[in-house]
């Protein structure tokens, strides 16, 4: 009887969901909470000795954040500048630290610091602090001087994508909302790095959430000449992004295995396995060209725009050298893996 009891207990236990450590309320609030800022008689907050407003364990609430993800579960700000964390997605907050990510011509004289490299999140204790160059989001009106990881990610916990907030919720207690949060499905933060066939399945939604800080980047109907975002590919572009196998083989790919994670679209079929290139109705979305943490190249995207070629990229610098996903030599701009542009380059359309 003992035997039965121990393995019908064994089944319920098994069966019981794993729930993450921010799952609502079954997370223990000690861990990025201290109700008196100490443990044992020790403070848990060196650089705060009378606490902070949030009673939290460490300085600002990025701190906290990067105390648990910043070289592991993500690794989103991984040590070293030049060797980052495999990517997933969203980039690494590394590179807010490069002294240079200017790789255009003469680039080594004319640096272009890590503050444009992606997202200032404030965290002093990172060596991270505010822009110093924005004073509120390109687009918007969201104060760079307040910017952090929970400026989009709801710490508590969301059923959203990545727990990001969604439309009608209170930002920082000062900014709402007005998007919903984006349809997207990623990679587990435990393991892992981004693939052509393991990568971030964005499903919709995203460029619209982005609008929430950087609206007036989506402002195309007035007038405003604005690479679209949110907005269906069509039958031409997508045909052009099957066939774009690279520099060296620009009319060859399928579409069966045309997917680049480089070069991302917007798909309510897409998966993380995902493969298939684009039809007319998948969407180009602000994450098609950028990351949403940051890269070793301005404006967070994620090619440098400013090199011919992509091998480039980190020379004049002396920054990361963004992986080229086609490894050739002669690998131009994957601008062109939608448009194909370059001279002498063919297009069959």
């Amino acid at each position: 009887m003992k035997k039965v009891a121990l393995l019908v207990l064994g089944v319920f236990v098994l069966s019981t969901p794993a729930l993450a450590f921010h799952d609502e309320g079954v997370a223990h609030c000690n861990g990025c909470h201290t109700m008196h800022n100490s443990q044992d008689g020790i403070l848990v907050d060196a650089d705060s000795p009378m606490g902070n407003p949030y009673l939290l364990v460490d300085s600002t609430p990025s701190d906290v954040c990067l105390g648990c993800h910043a070289d592991h579960l993500g690794a989103v700000f991984f040590d070293d500048v030049l060797n980052p964390a495999p990517l997933k997605g969203a980039g690494n907050f590394i590179f807010l630290l490069e002294d240079n990510i200017n790789d255009g011509h003469n680039g080594g004289a004319n640096p272009i610091s890590g503050d444009a490299a992606g997202h200032n999140v404030n965290a002093p204790g990172h060596g991270l602090a505010a822009d110093g160059t924005l004073a509120t989001s390109p687009g918007g009106t969201f104060p760079a001087s307040v910017l952090g990881c929970t400026s989009c990610h709801d710490p508590h916990g969301t059923d959203a994508f990545r727990m990001l907030y969604g439309a009608g919720r209170l930002v920082q207690e000062f900014y709402t909302f007005t998007n919903p949060s984006p349809e997207a499905e990623g990679l587990s933060i435990f393991f892992g790095s981004e693939a052509n066939d393991s990568h971030t399945a964005y499903k919709g939604g995203m460029s619209a959430w982005c609008g929430n800080c950087h609206g007036d980047f989506h402002n195309e109907a007035g007038g405003a000449l604005i690479h679209p975002s949110g907005s269906t590919l069509g039958g031409t572009i997508a045909a052009t992004y099957n066939l774009y196998n690279g520099t060296s083989d620009q009319t060859g790919g399928t579409s069966a295995d045309a997917y680049l994670a480089a070069v991302p679209f917007e798909d309510a079929a897409n998966t993380t396995s995902s493969t298939e290139g684009p039809t007319a109705a998948s969407q180009v979305s602000c994450i098609t060209c950028h990351r949403a943490h940051a890269t070793s190249a301005p404006d967070a995207t994620r090619w440098d725009m400013n090199v011919t070629f992509l091998h480039e990229d980190g020379v004049e610098s002396g920054s990361y050298l963004i992986p080229d996903p086609y490894g050739d030599l002669n690998q131009r701009s994957l601008c062109n893996k939608c448009h194909n542009k370059d001279e002498f380059d063919h297009n069959p359309f």
